[in-house]
């Protein structure tokens, strides 16, 4: 599974991933190998994570990379950021991210993003959701970067697992990476 993430992120940047977990162990050893991975490859990271997650992950990180490494690591707290306007507002979200990615894009710097999409309960407006993936996927489109947005496997009900494959081209569920053959492109197309 690594290998061939990491083949398909070295042939091309725009790569959107649904990884739905259901092992925390797994979780976090996957988020700190993706780190990992990116940082080596020279990317900065921005890491959308809740902060006890991350204080986990960020230990485990700091075992592996060196002092200047870990710099490359940006940890976004993923409530603040999925609510900053004060509700989960797909337009409020998308702005926040661009203001954050701005000054990687204004200068050319290669940087690759982790967002942990969690709630308290899956019952919000599973369209909301859907619009925001789309929205997602077509910045990850456009400004070519990788992404991976992280659910929880048994917390998503049926409706939002087709939501979520036809907006992720790419899947990744335990160890195992595929293409998604539900992913539409916005506008229905395949």
């Amino acid at each position: 599974m690594k290998n061939n993430m990491n083949k398909l992120f070295e042939n091309q940047r725009s790569v959107h991933v649904l990884y739905s977990y259901n092992e925390l162990d797994k979780y976090i050893e996957q988020a700190v190998s993706y780190i990992e991975d990116g940082v080596m490859a020279g990317d900065y990271i921005i890491f959308i994570e809740n902060e006890p997650l991350f204080r986990l992950i960020n230990k485990e990180l700091s075992s592996r990379l060196a002092e200047d490494q870990m710099k490359f690591v940006h940890w976004v707290n993923n409530f603040d950021f999925y609510y900053s306007s004060g509700s989960y507002h797909p337009p409020a979200i998308l702005d926040y991210f661009n203001k954050m990615v701005e000054p990687f894009i204004e200068n050319d710097i290669s940087f690759r993003s982790w967002a942990h999409v969690e709630w308290a309960t899956m019952k919000d407006p599973l369209h909301i959701i859907e619009d925001f993936e789309r929205i997602v996927d077509e910045a990850v489109n456009s400004l070519s970067f990788p992404l991976i947005c992280a659910y929880e496997g048994e917390k998503m009900p049926d409706h939002l697992i087709k939501i979520l494959m036809e907006t992720h081209p790419y899947v990744l569920q335990d160890d195992n990476f595929t293409v998604s053959d539900k992913y539409q492109l916005a506008g229905g197309q395949k």
